[in-house]
């Protein structure tokens, strides 16, 4: 969803005026209707001198909320988007790989769940790493908590290209690291101006064929959810679903394989379960948990929820320390 400055180009009535007007109660954005009271909204429009034109402004923004909506597809062509345009990307774990049919698939959003010091980073980064010198395209990767590494990530782009030649290796590993575009983000609001702008920037520029971002990573989505959740109010929630939708729609339509990380918190009888609640627990379309014994290099990875798989099957894989 977009920044309501930017709809004035296509919708004359949504002016600076009406902009204003929703700026003096906190509304910036099409996101932030859907958060407000339209019938509070309403009531202080009819109070303003352009209260007609400010009126006409509200529904405006609820017609282009409508339509946000995707059509119905019926079941071929989805199976036909399927095979024609969502890639499966490998993560350079092949133990992973052969646990989810080739890797990560464009289209889909999947969550890695996991406590702390798992490898849920590190997962992230060798991902990015094996995209990028796949040259499958850019990587756009959301870092919340400053530990993206860009050392560590050459390294594992040194060890993809171990068998190239030196000169050679040294280029493999600068456009590499050139395809991976990190952006630092701290709350969930500058997430969504973040994405916004990739949403801008894909729109614009893979009509001309200039541009493809296969992957988008967001380590840790529960790190900008989790302080927004706090209170009684359903306003944390409420943002929460706006950014699982957002993140579905860029994969949708973008043909992204969206992978974003989530912490853990007890859960009955001890055991560790993912953070975020029963609402954030259908946004993904794939649930994955990832743990490591402590002062080992192996982990393991389980299905917590898949389209097309069962749930339960468990792979292990190596990562360093």
């Amino acid at each position: 969803m977009a920044p309501l400055k930017s709809l004035e180009p296509e919708y004359p009535i949504i002016d600076v005026n009406f902009q204003n007007f929703c700026a003096s109660h906190a509304i910036f954005s099409v996101e932030d209707f859907v958060l407000h009271d339209l019938y509070q909204l309403a009531a202080f429009a009819e109070q303003q001198p352009t209260s007609e034109r400010l009126k006409e402004g509200i529904t405006q923004v609820l017609n282009i909320i409508d339509n946000l909506h995707q059509p119905w597809l019926n079941g071929l062509e989805l199976l036909e988007d399927s095979l024609q345009n969502k890639q499966v990307l490998s993560t350079g774990f092949e133990g992973v790989d052969l646990l989810l049919q080739g890797g990560l698939r464009e289209g889909q959003l999947t969550e890695l769940v996991g406590p702390s010091s798992s490898g849920k980073t590190q997962f992230c980064l060798q991902t990015a790493a094996n995209v990028a010198v796949k040259n499958m395209g850019y990587v756009a990767y959301l870092d919340t908590g400053n530990s993206f590494s860009p050392q560590r990530i050459a390294h594992f782009v040194g060890q993809i290209s171990e068998s190239a030649f030196n000169q050679t290796k040294q280029k493999i590993i600068q456009k590499a690291m050139s395809s991976i575009l990190c952006h630092s983000v701290f709350d969930i609001f500058s997430m969504f101006d973040v994405l916004r702008q990739l949403e801008f920037d894909l729109r614009s520029q893979m009509d001309r064929g200039e541009y493809r971002v296969p992957l988008l990573i967001v380590d840790s989505i529960s790190s900008l959810i989790s302080p927004v959740l706090g209170g009684s109010g359903s306003q944390g929630r409420a943002l929460m679903i706006s950014a699982g939708f957002l993140l579905k729609k860029l994969a949708h339509e973008y043909n992204l394989a969206v992978l974003v990380t989530n912490h853990t918190v007890g859960g009955e009888g001890g055991l560790a379960k993912p953070a975020l609640g029963e609402s954030w627990k259908s946004v993904p379309h794939v649930r994955l948990f990832l743990s490591r014994n402590r002062g080992s290099n192996i982990c393991n990875m389980s299905i917590l929820k898949h389209p097309s798989m069962a749930s339960g099957k468990v792979a292990d894989f190596q990562i360093e320390l």
